[in-house]
């Protein structure tokens, strides 16, 4: 079954229109991915999600590793009917959480070893054992233990890391088709790291595409470093990736930044984005993020996004929203989580109705044109977090 089925390309931009086939059904690109670290997107069931649109969703092997472990998973007869979500699973490699334990972990070249944030026990990952792991989660695309470098990086660490990455791409592929994990419908991606510097983007994609992996990602970014960085950083390298394979940029991001990336020729987002800045009263709308909790609701009756035809902005008001979040009320998180996961879920059907009429460019323009207002501060954005 071919992967990435390319179906349409903009004539006015880089962006694409293509489909991901896997096991577990069909999802039309460009998506985003909820991000459920855990098994669940916080504050959501899987029926939310459903009624949302969701087409994929993404859990972490690191944190499932841990808890609840492979053996429940394994029992419950992998991770699809474990959390009760029958269409497609991304699994993270883990390797961002690990390598965020600075005082926990040894790295070498034959992988990470840490120390749990939940009960001190010491663990080994190296690029086989990850696969091993997402093997028995049973997910459609799995990502390999990469080296992501933080923001900043000096140039000596940030080559030394693009090296092990290399190495570790090497060892999983070895592994991932040794033990036949292709053939029970998985999909592996490489990632492309290097920080902020060009030569070593290039070089570590020039050294990935050896290796005809299933898909691509951008990796080492939203970790802090500048939106512009971030930027020059796609610009370098998505032009030298496949075309009839999936484009994956990790861990990104606001709204305007998919819109961009989309059109730069990107298929694949995630981010915690939407369900941690719901979790602060910070909702998502074409004119930019509405502070729920922000006095000037206390008595606005109308919807929190009158644009918005999800649950929430049809049957409830700011007023109400805001009255929850002061109150403590966790409805209050569950409103604005849905409604920001229902935008960007929203928000990437417009970007494929756009492409499918070949009017990328001009959806584009207006909306970026129109997202500028802000109505309030938001909270600090770390969206690789993956919480």
């Amino acid at each position: 079954m071919q992967f990435y089925q390319l179906l349409k390309s903009s004539s006015d931009t880089k962006a694409r229109r293509g489909v991901v086939h896997t096991t577990h059904g069909d999802i039309q690109a460009p998506f985003f991915m909820p991000v459920g670290t855990r098994a669940t997107v916080k504050t959501l069931s899987q029926e939310d999600l459903h009624a949302a649109g969701a087409e994929v969703e993404l859990s972490n092997t690191y944190h499932l590793y841990l808890r609840p472990g492979l053996e429940i998973i394994g029992g419950a007869g992998g991770l699809h009917r474990f959390m009760s979500w029958p269409k497609p699973i991304l699994t993270d490699s883990g390797g961002y959480q690990v390598f965020s334990l600075t005082d926990w972990r040894k790295l070498t070249d034959e992988g990470v070893e840490f120390q749990s944030h939940l009960d001190g026990s010491r663990h080994m990952l190296t690029p086989e054992k990850v696969m091993d792991i997402e093997r028995a989660l049973g997910s459609d695309m799995v990502m390999p233990l990469d080296e992501c470098s933080p923001y900043p990086c000096e140039y000596e660490p940030a080559q030394e890391a693009v090296r092990r990455t290399t190495l570790w791409a090497r060892r999983t592929v070895e592994h991932f088709r040794r033990t036949g994990m292709g053939e029970g419908g998985q999909r592996l991606f490489s990632i492309v790291q290097g920080s902020v510097y060009r030569d070593l983007r290039e070089r570590s994609a020039r050294e990935l595409l050896a290796l005809n992996t299933d898909g691509y990602a951008i990796g080492g970014v939203s970790v802090g470093e500048p939106v512009k960085e971030m930027f020059e950083v796609l610009s370098w390298v998505v032009d030298m990736l496949p075309e009839d394979k999936p484009r994956y940029f990790m861990g990104i991001g606001m709204p305007d930044q998919i819109v961009r990336a989309v059109g730069m020729g990107i298929d694949m987002f995630d981010t915690v984005i939407p369900t941690r800045y719901g979790r602060y009263g910070t909702c998502f709308t074409d004119r930019g993020q509405v502070v729920v909790r922000n006095g000037q609701f206390k008595a606005d009756f109308g919807p929190l996004d009158p644009e918005c035809d999800c649950p929430t902005c049809r049957n409830y008001s700011r007023a109400y929203i805001r009255h929850l979040f002061n109150a403590g009320e966790v409805l209050g998180l569950r409103l604005a989580a849905y409604h920001n996961v229902y935008y960007y879920l929203k928000l990437m059907r417009r970007i494929r109705q756009a492409l499918d009429e070949d009017r990328y460019a001009e959806f584009a323009q207006e909306f970026l044109a129109r997202y500028a207002a802000q109505d309030g501060a938001a909270p600090e954005d770390k969206s690789r977090a993956k919480t």
